[in-house]
Formats: C-alpha cells, sequence, structure tokens
C-alpha cells in the first residue's frame, strides 16, 4: 500500500478536531490534500457515540455548537433533548461534516506516530501517512481510568468503566457499588434507583454541588486555569470537574433529597464479595462500576517520548515543547467541555503557520481505504473499546 502524503492530519473528529478542521478549512487547507482527518469511530459524533443510551443531553451533560454551525440550521441548544445523546450528537456531526465537506476517513486508527527526521510518519490501519504536523484531537474517551485498591483482583463480581455502561436493566436486582464524584456517578446511581435491589456511592471527596444548577463563566474559567497549569508544566492533568463542581440540577437535588445521592467516603480495600470501608466495617456488592475518569488517551504518540517525568505533556500554547510539530486539540486548556471551539481558531492558525506552505508532491494520493482496510478497523476497534 503506497504511502500518502499530507501537510496536516488531524486525529480525532469529535469537538475539538472538528473545530480545528474548519478554521483549516477557512485558512485555505483543502480536506484530503492539504489536510486528513482520521477518525477511529464507526461513525460520527466523536466519544458521544459511544456512551449509553440513557443519557440525555442537559444542564449537566452539553454538547456546546461547532464554529459554523449557524448555517447548518442546526444547534444543539434546541436539540430534541427525549433522544438518547449519542444519537443527537452522532446525527448533527454527520450533518456538519457534509456540510463542510471534511471528508473524514473512518474506521482508521492511528496506531503509532515516528520521527523521520523532517517528516511524521503515522502507522494507522489504512496504512501509513507521511504529515509536517500532527493535531492530536483523540480526547480521552479510550484511556478510561481505574484507580488501584488493594483485593481489586480478588473480586469476584462484576467491574465495569463508565466507557463499557449500557443501561440500569444489567443490574436489576444486584446490589451495585458506584465509585466517583462526577456527574457520570451521580447519574449512574439516578437510574439504578428502583432497579438495582441497593446501590452504595463511595466519593474521594465530597461533592461540590453548584447551587445555581449550572456551570457558569467563573466556573468554566478557573478549570480552563487548572488545566492550562498542569498542561505547561507537564504535570497530569486534573479532572474537569474537580475545578468547576457538579450543577444542583433539580433531578440531582431530588435525588439528594430521597437519599440516593449520600456518598459514603472511600473504602480501604476490595474482598471477594465486596468493599471493607476505613472503619473496618464492609458491604456485599454484586457489581462495581468505576465511574473514575479518563486520561488523555495518547499511547500512540509513546514514539515520540513526549512525556515528562511528572506524569504529563509539557503544551505551550498549543504545541508539545518537545516537539512543536505536535499540536494538541482538546488537551489541556482546550478540554472539548468547555474550551475547544475557543481554541480551535487560535490552534488553527498556529498550525496553518507552521505547515500551510506545503504542497502534495506530484502524484501523491489521497487517504482512501479498501474494504479490507475498514474491515481491519473496525475489528481492532471491537477489541479496543470491548477491553475494560
Amino acid at each position: 500500500m503506497a504511502t500518502r502524503e499530507a501537510a496536516v492530519v488531524i486525529i480525532g473528529a469529535g469537538q475539538a478536531g472538528l473545530s480545528v478542521a474548519y478554521y483549516l478549512q477557512k485558512l485555505g487547507m483543502r480536506p484530503g490534500r492539504e489536510m486528513l482527518i482520521l477518525d477511529r469511530g464507526p461513525r460520527t459524533g466523536g466519544a458521544w457515540q459511544h456512551r449509553w443510551k440513557s443519557l440525555r443531553l442537559g444542564s449537566a451533560h452539553r454538547v456546546h455548537d461547532l464554529p459554523g454551525m449557524g448555517p447548518t440550521g442546526l444547534s444543539f441548544e434546541t436539540a430534541d433533548r427525549d433522544q438518547p445523546a449519542a444519537d443527537v450528537v452522532s446525527e448533527y456531526y454527520s450533518r456538519y461534516e457534509k456540510y463542510y465537506g471534511l471528508d473524514v476517513q473512518r474506521p482508521v486508527s492511528v496506531l503509532a506516530v515516528h520521527d523521520r527526521g523532517a517528516d511524521l510518519v503515522l502507522k494507522t490501519s489504512a496504512g501509513e501517512v507521511n504529515a509536517l504536523a500532527v493535531v492530536n484531537a483523540t480526547g480521552t474517551w479510550g484511556a478510561p481510568f481505574v484507580p488501584y485498591y488493594s483485593g481489586i483482583n480478588d473480586f469476584r463480581g462484576r467491574q465495569l468503566h463508565t466507557s463499557t455502561y449500557i443501561s440500569a436493566e444489567e443490574f436489576r436486582g444486584r446490589k451495585v457499588l458506584v465509585v466517583g464524584g462526577g456527574t457520570s456517578a451521580i447519574g449512574f446511581l439516578l437510574e439504578l434507583e428502583g432497579i438495582a435491589s441497593q446501590t452504595v456511592w463511595a466519593a474521594r471527596r465530597p461533592v461540590d454541588y453548584l447551587e445555581h444548577g449550572a456551570l457558569d463563566l467563573e466556573d468554566a474559567v478557573n478549570a480552563v486555569k487548572a488545566q492550562d497549569a498542569a498542561a505547561r508544566s507537564g504535570n497530569a492533568l486534573p479532572s474537569i470537574v474537580s475545578g468547576t463542581g457538579v450543577p444542583k440540577t433539580r433531578r440531582i437535588a431530588a435525588g439528594i433529597a430521597r437519599g440516593v445521592l449520600v456518598p459514603k467516603g472511600m473504602f480501604a480495600r476490595l474482598d471477594e464479595g465486596g468493599v471493607v470501608w476505613e472503619d473496618g466495617t464492609r458491604d456485599d456488592v454484586d457489581a462495581i462500576i468505576w465511574a473514575t475518569g479518563f486520561r488523555p488517551d495518547i499511547r500512540h504518540l509513546a514514539p515520540l517520548r513526549l512525556h515528562e517525568k511528572q506524569g504529563g505533556v509539557t503544551v505551550s500554547s498549543g504545541a508539545s515543547e518537545r516537539d512543536p510539530r505536535i499540536f494538541f486539540a482538546g488537551y489541556g486548556p482546550t478540554a472539548s467541555t468547555i474550551g475547544a471551539n475557543r481554541a480551535g481558531r487560535t490552534l488553527a492558525r498556529q498550525v496553518f503557520a507552521f505547515a500551510g506552505a506545503w504542497q502534495p508532491p506530484e502524484g501523491a494520493d489521497r487517504l482512501t481505504m479498501t474494504q479490507e482496510d475498514q474491515n481491519d478497523g473496525v475489528s481492532m476497534l471491537s477489541r479496543f473499546f470491548a477491553a475494560d
């Protein structure tokens, strides 16, 4: 299979990736020629396509409009709140991609990015791609985080993460422990009410509820500052919830009043049948849902050795300090839940300034996939997302 050439490769077609692609196109980069957009998902929607069917759009789970979405006639502000969020976002992103002709190639998994002197070489499930610059917009969904606790491998019940949760019906009549202090954990507890025989909630720290029921500008600014500081210093990124708190919607307030949302703190260890708390008491449980968040999904960048000893990647002005050819969208202060759209234009200008003069070699192929490539990609994705 021939190696493809591009000035810029965007990895990921979620909110952050599409935002940068929109602005790069406005600057003159043509999708499929100077710019290639690769996405491992089987359909449009970024991480949202994988979320559980009961999840709906609302104040606690918001999706911001993509830049330039107005002319498409779409807006998440008026989206159907009765339909699964995964379906709504997938449909809107699909129409957006078609409207702007972004020509996203999927499913294409980027397996590794290597330094080959003047070029970066991306090894993908559809062959190799040479590029001057890479915009990494892979988000976090592909890197679920489960903290280690003593006895975690001894527990005989079911364990799953937010990324593999499907519905409360799987736990009908079961006693379920939910671990985590964010909106996903709270959503699971409310959904399990009346279906599970009992729920137990473990959270490391008291939940910081926002009495005004929605994130405001100050909340967002503080979260962005914390993310930016971590990214600039090469530290592991803090969770968004730790910097914003959880909006106390009417549904959440009612759950608190009913006694459904009462965290017990964090347990000391696990055993075969359940959890042992710090005071020595224990709870038998049938299943554990780890709503413990995600880490940046950047394993494919490992050959470039971008990580610092502190555990993170040093990112300043959108680019890696160790390799300025690697740009990050949806990482640190540009995390898609808060800052991807605002940062998309600035990042696109930086990328264009770096690689905008590139011209494709004579006779260079655009990235296309055979049916065999597509089948390989789907198979790889199935194994990846099935892994817990």
